[in-house]
């Protein structure tokens, strides 16, 4: 059976972006948030997030893509950043959360 799809009032992404969640927002595009992890796993920990609520990559329209790798790169660059990883996990064996 598969695990039940957040719905978007129960989806704590969606309250950071909505400013329920209190978070250090970083850059904000009319498409997209990015804000440091408040469990970061190295310096500069960020997640860029989408404003379209979707469960999978796949499920988000192309502009909201398009739009997220640039800010990655200006959080890269601010962070001074030579060496970085830059994920995108999807479902539950993907460690998605």
């Amino acid at each position: 059976m598969a695990a039940p799809t957040r719905t978007l009032a129960s989806c704590i992404f969606c309250k950071i972006i909505k400013g329920d969640i209190p978070s250090f927002k970083l850059v904000e595009t009319d498409l997209n948030f990015s804000f440091l992890d408040v469990g970061p796993l190295s310096k500069g920990h960020a997640l860029v997030i989408p404003k379209h609520h979707a469960a999978k990559m796949h499920e988000l329209p192309d502009e909201y893509l398009a739009d997220a790798l640039p800010i990655a790169k200006k959080i890269a660059i601010a962070l001074g950043s030579e060496n970085y990883n830059i994920l995108q996990n999807n479902g539950r064996i993907a460690h998605q959360v």
